[in-house]
């Protein structure tokens, strides 16, 4: 814990709460809100593919990582972006506010949108500010400080929006946040920007815009600019990381984290639902999920950083999709049993621990895989392949819950965990990775 005590580090943990604040609040908390004003469960299933933005950010991510915004920009590139995406959070949080999902659910789906967008926009620049911010040895550190900050905002998102909605109405649950949503502007302004390194490999990938150019004096000034931008900013950034890996470890590395968080978004798009089936209250939820098991989770992050010094990253992903498995099926007993709240806090202890271990395990993973002169772009590349499966999956999982009900979704849900776990298997005892956390060390 004293390596979050660095200068360094302290920003990045409030970084990471600006970037933990929304996700629950247009995915788990806004289900117990529509679940609460009579929406069907196949609409609330449908509000998963709100988290589709997270995964087409990669489509936006290059002018992110090279354009500086008007006006903004004089923060720098990084910072700029930053504060434009997160008054795009608050305003969407406010509109969200306003909404009566009883009468109209439309609207509120739009705001969960522009919400979803901004704070995709937010993590583009965010997860490249953390890695480029020096000194570059203190990554994991930085990585650590940004999981207990995000881990702090979904307690905050989660269990203290059902408390305020429990006691005040869903109206002010969602003002709270936006007002909470100012801890991110508020820090972005004081930090300084990043300045990005140029290594001899990127060097040699920017000659293929010098070159393009050279060869294309004939073409209009105007062509040949958006031409040359769209090589460095898009098809640089693939090139070096194809170059980097073979292709076959490449596209196992992709396959990999493409399928890595089938399990828990599958089955969080129907958690709070869940819940509610067993009639457990919201308090009742936001103590025990959001209050309880968010506390668990950071106990994954803390033996999440034991686990990779002593057996490597691949072997820390490995142990915690099998614990998130095994925490599927406990639920799928659950649904069969309904048994009573000291098993809501032993379920939710498992999956929760077991998330904490992959979560942080995962962002080392991908950290590890970038490139520093294509940060944005690379990160946000894998950025958006790991959800995607998850996202349109879990769109059905309303659906799927009505057709054959809870006890067969988690075991579902848990069979999800199959392929991630044969990758892991495969990434540590298949062909050299070549990527230098894979394994244990010494």
């Amino acid at each position: 814990m004293r390596e979050l005590a660095r200068p360094a580090v302290r920003p990045i943990f409030l970084l990471g709460f600006s970037a933990g604040l929304p996700f629950l609040l247009v995915f788990s908390t806004l289900t117990g809100w529509l679940t609460q004003a009579g929406v069907s469960r196949s609409t609330i299933g449908f509000f998963a593919w709100v988290g589709l933005t997270y995964l087409l950010k990669v489509v936006w991510a290059p002018v992110v990582d090279r354009l500086r915004l008007p006006l903004l920009g004089r923060l720098g590139r990084r910072r700029g972006w930053m504060l434009a995406a997160q008054a795009g959070i608050i305003a969407g949080l406010l509109g969200i506010a306003y909404c009566d999902p009883a009468r109209a659910v439309t609207p509120m789906a739009l705001f969960a949108v522009l919400v979803a967008f901004s704070s995709a926009t937010q993590d583009i620049a965010l997860d490249a500010f953390r890695i480029e911010t020096p000194p570059r040895d203190e990554q994991d550190a930085k990585a650590a400080a940004y999981q207990f900050g995000y881990r702090i905002a979904l307690i905050v998102a989660g269990a203290g929006a059902l408390f305020v909605a429990a006691d005040s109405g869903w109206r002010s649950a969602y003002l709270c946040m936006a007002a909470l949503g100012l801890v991110g502007p508020l820090t972005t302004l004081r930090l300084a920007e990043p300045a990005a390194g140029i290594d001899r490999r990127t060097l040699a990938q920017e000659q293929r815009v010098v070159a393009f150019v050279a060869r294309s004096a004939h073409l209009p000034a105007a062509v040949r600019g958006v031409a040359a931008w769209f090589i460095g900013a898009v098809v640089c950034p693939f090139v070096d990381f194809f170059n980097r890996y073979p292709v076959g470890t490449a596209l196992t590395m992709l396959a990999f984290i493409s399928v890595y968080r089938l399990t828990d978004i599958t089955m969080g798009a129907m958690a709070n639902n869940f819940y509610l089936s067993l009639g457990f209250s919201l308090k009742q939820i936001a103590a025990v999920s959001k209050i309880y098991g968010v506390g668990m989770t950071m106990l994954g992050v803390a033996a999440s950083g034991a686990l990779m010094a002593r057996h490597g990253i691949v072997r820390t992903l490995l142990i915690g999709a099998v614990i998130v498995c095994g925490a599927n099926l406990f639920y799928a007993w659950m649904a069969v049993s309904a048994p009573g709240l000291p098993w809501l806090v032993a379920a939710i202890s498992i999956d929760n621990f077991g998330i904490g271990i992959a979560g942080t395990a995962f962002v080392a993973y991908l950290s590890g895989l970038t490139s520093a002169a294509y940060t944005a772009t690379q990160y946000a590349l894998f950025g958006s392949l790991w959800p995607l499966p998850g996202k349109v999956i879990a769109g059905f999982s309303g659906a799927i819950v009505d057709a054959v009900g809870f006890p067969w979704f988690f075991v579902y849900a848990a069979a999800l965990s199959a392929p991630a776990i044969a990758l892991a298997l495969y990434l540590l005892h298949g062909p050299p990775s070549r990527h230098p956390a894979a394994a244990a060390p010494g």
